[in-house]
């Protein structure tokens, strides 16, 4: 059994989540979120906890606890607490796009980035997810879900990784980049 998946999810005021078969559904003020889960991992919601329970434990040969749906016990509880949190409170990404020339324009849903190729760069928001541009340079990514807040930042981020000698590229605030010392002349 997992010790995460024991743990109980405290749903804060202003929150709800309902349980249909396997099918979780959290609303808040953020947002609406649900998430289909395997039938082997049981989620119940009593007095504003919400608990996970492995479906699959039986007692092993020396006594112990032993389920088959261990590693998706944890993981199922901790998607929980994030779905909690993100429709309560929202989560937030910041992009740094450093480079000379390099900046990023929002048109409505279509992100059109200049990265330094020939052409530019055209990204679709998905659904659930808004972005601000400030100073064409910071890009604020915020959202409910913390998958989809983390995937579009990944993908921004992966049409121009910083590279170590200038620095240019777009990078996530806060993050380091190992800067690497250019070739020294004779």
């Amino acid at each position: 059994m997992s010790r995460i998946g024991k743990q109980p999810v405290t749903i804060p005021a202003g929150v709800k989540v309902a349980v249909a078969g396997n099918v979780v559904s959290v609303e808040g003020p953020k947002g609406k979120l649900s998430k289909p889960f395997p039938k082997e991992i049981g989620v119940t919601v009593a007095n504003n906890v919400v608990n996970v329970a492995d479906l699959t434990v039986k007692k092993g040969k020396d006594g112990k606890d032993v389920g088959t749906a261990g590693a998706l016990h944890g993981t199922i509880r901790a998607i929980i607490r994030n779905m909690v949190e993100g429709v309560a409170t929202g989560y937030t990404k910041t992009l740094l796009i450093e480079g000379v020339g390099f900046k990023a324009i929002l048109k409505g849903k279509v992100l059109d980035l200049a990265l330094g190729y020939s052409h530019p760069i055209q990204y679709t928001i998905p659904e659930g997810v808004n972005v601000v541009v400030t100073d064409g340079t910071k890009l604020v990514i915020t959202g409910a879900d913390r998958h989809m807040v983390g995937q579009v930042a990944s993908s921004i981020k992966l049409y121009k990784p910083v590279e170590p000698y200038k620095g240019k590229g777009v990078r996530v605030e806060g993050e380091y980049v190992r800067r690497k010392e250019g070739k020294k002349t004779a």
